[in-house]
């Protein structure tokens, strides 16, 4: 009998199964035909004829555009006159902000406790005679004076001008520039392990031949050795071109330091100077990732670092010409393998296993990283409601027939519904043994009635979710799941997209927005939007995520609590997230797993009447809860950026 029931459910599960990957082909047939007709119209001479016209009727429509989402005409004119100013901010990036001849004179009397030797490591190879001295004289400009310059020079005998412009500053430097011509050029990876055997400092710098370091670049990170004990230091960077720092391309204003972030993209890039030490029993760069030794050599070394610090200023100037890796990763595709490669060796150190790494739309090298899901962990998924039949229905139906993850649980935690219609839906999904509707009797506290849900659960995670969500993505689960198991995450959230499409959520940073308490990233961005330098591409480190879709261990649930229910309505997942992050614990959002939220459908907006009165008491509560770690600011959002906005605009 017991044989003849599990055949019964497996046949069951087989034919769900195999009509989820029927659905899925249909989709994706008719996605290729239209594909195809789109192919056809596109090729066709009268389309191509038409362009002019095409583009003229674009502009007007994106000039209505413009006035619908900045409510106004005065809304768009405002807009322009912020970018203007953005612009304009620009400036005191670049030489604007090189210090004056009585700044650079301080800098230099400074005496600090640990005056660090720095060795620069400089490879060189054919580089062009102006990009070699602009490059020497942003080292000889340096107004922290405690420095070596070690060159190793590959280039051939056409571009012997290159030794004859080193031996030049060698003269002029005091004994501070090494040089060494070698007999023939290893690569990136060789040439840069020859100026290492140079080295004599205390702390290592790597330094691009063709690049420019700011004039204070040595003396932040000094300062940041003596006031923060740091092993490994890295800055922002920005691409320039046409030989003027001035001329920027891209500004990369980074967070601090995000294992999970690094493990999808090579974020930290320049400028690295770390500790000597970290370098004992192991190399410098490993010629078997030649093309992205840089990735492999700064993820081997920050897991050993103690204090890997972030100095949050545009320092490091990355020149971008052809053949550079700036002017694209066409110039070196070997990188790309180097790169996944690096990221490989890096998981397996890490006891990871069947994981597998793929290139994102964003870029070749940003990755997106699928973790083996170990075991077949149960997943009790919280839902509170109160009425909203349909909101309900629509939620939990996505769940039962999009959801590839089969071993979950939902439990529907009722809380003062009174319609007819919602009482007989219970009926309906009493009828499921995947559903169980558990009757929470106080008055409306998400904190509480989340709590009260979690009592009931059997499962080892529990996912809360708001009930006006619908799922997306049929692996939504497993996504959330690979990151929820690791021994070193908190909570891990989704990726939220209103009704349009347009991002509700993709991580939340602290101190944003009006309030000063919380805010969400990347908001009413497009869903096709790469997200600032391609951040909404690949799973990352957040200080949280919403609750409104949250996946957590029952076991760290437990121990803190749950949720604080003094919170009753607003900031209780930014609270929780910030608790996880106090236990030294990682909170982790994913673009991989995909939902809709119709967000205020159930509750409606918090900026009216009531609800913004009890809002700004929560953030009241909120600020005076956290005010030290909000004073401190968010480690993952660059201190560059506007706390009014949500688009990673520069602080005016």
């Amino acid at each position: 009998m017991a044989e003849m029931n599990y055949q019964e459910a497996y046949e069951k599960e087989h034919l769900r199964c195999a009509d989820l990957a029927a659905r899925i082909a249909d989709l994706e047939a008719k996605n290729e035909e239209l594909e195809w007709k789109l192919d056809r119209i596109k090729n066709h001479p009268l389309w191509k004829a038409s362009r002019p016209a095409r583009d003229c009727i674009h502009w007007a429509i994106r000039q209505k555009d413009r006035v619908a989402n900045c409510g106004s005409l005065r809304g768009v004119l405002r807009k322009m006159d912020y970018k203007k100013r953005e612009r304009k901010a620009m400036k005191q990036f670049g030489t604007d902000s090189f210090p004056t001849a009585e700044e650079a004179a301080a800098q230099r009397a400074v005496k600090f406790q640990r005056m660090m030797k720095i060795s620069i490591l400089v490879p060189l190879w054919n580089n062009d005679p102006t990009f070699q001295r602009e490059m020497l004289d942003s080292v000889m400009n340096q107004t922290y004076e405690n420095w070596e310059l070690c060159l190793a020079d590959g280039s051939d005998a056409e571009h012997a001008y290159i030794g004859e412009i080193c031996k030049e500053y060698e003269a002029r430097a005091g004994g501070r520039i090494r040089y060494q011509h070698l007999k023939e050029n290893g690569g990136i990876a060789r040439n840069t392990n020859a100026c290492y055997q140079m080295a004599t400092g205390d702390y290592i710098g790597l330094f691009d031949q063709d690049d420019i370091l700011h004039p204070t670049i040595l003396y932040e990170y000094v300062k940041a050795i003596n006031e923060q004990d740091a092993d490994y230091i890295y800055c922002d960077e920005t691409t320039f071109h046409n030989g003027d720092i001035n001329k920027m391309l891209t500004m990369h204003f980074k967070p601090d330091y995000a294992p999970d972030n690094l493990r999808a993209n090579n974020y930290i890039c320049h400028f690295s100077v770390f500790s000597r030490k970290l370098l004992e029993g192991t190399e410098l760069f490993r010629t078997k990732f030649d093309g992205s030794q840089d990735h492999d050599m700064i993820l081997r070394l920050t897991e050993r670092a103690e204090h890997v610090v972030h100095v949050p200023k545009l320092l490091y100037y990355w020149r971008s010409h052809p053949g550079s890796v700036a002017a694209g990763i066409s110039a070196k595709p070997y990188a790309v393998e180097g790169a996944r490669g690096a990221v490989a060796d890096y998981l397996h150190r890490h006891g990871y296993e069947n994981f597998r790494i793929t290139s994102t739309r964003a870029f070749e090298t940003i990755f997106r990283i699928q973790y083996q899901i170990l075991g077949n962990p149960r997943i009790s998924i919280l839902i509170p409601n109160k009425d909203h039949t349909e909101d309900l229905k629509r939620c939990v139906t996505s769940i039962l027939e999009k959801s590839t993850y089969d071993q979950f649980e939902i439990i529907v935690v009722e809380n003062n519904s009174t319609t007819r219609e919602i009482q007989e839906y219970y009926k309906v999904l009493s009828e499921n043994d995947k559903v169980r509707v558990v009757t929470f009797k106080g008055a409306f506290n998400y904190s509480a009635v989340n709590n009260f849900g979690a009592k009931y659960a059997t499962g080892e995670y529990l996912l809360l979710l708001n009930n006006d969500t619908e799922v997306i993505t049929v692996n939504w689960m497993e996504e959330l799941l690979m990151y929820a198991q690791r021994p070193d995450v908190g909570a891990v959230g989704a990726k939220l997209y209103y009704p349009d499409k347009t991002i509700q959520h993709a991580g939340v940073v602290i101190g944003l927005g009006a309030h000063r308490t919380a805010g969400h990233i990347h908001y009413k961005q497009s869903r096709q939007n790469l997200g600032y330098m391609g951040r909404l591409c690949y799973a990352q480190d957040v200080s949280a995520v919403t609750g409104a879709c949250l996946m957590v261990k029952k076991s760290l649930y437990e121990e803190l609590g749950g949720l604080d229910e003094s919170f009753i309505i607003s900031l209780n997942d930014v609270d929780f997230c910030l608790r996880l992050r106090e236990k030294g614990l990682l909170n982790v959002w994913t673009p991989f797993a995909e939902l809709y939220h119709y967000e205020s459908v159930s509750r409606g907006p918090d900026d009216q009447g009531e609800r913004a009165e009890r809002y700004n008491k929560e953030s009241e509560h909120f600020r005076t809860k956290w005010k030290k770690v909000l004073e401190k600011g968010d480690p993952y959002y660059n201190p560059n950026f506007s706390l009014d906005r949500s688009d990673f605009s520069l602080k005016i």
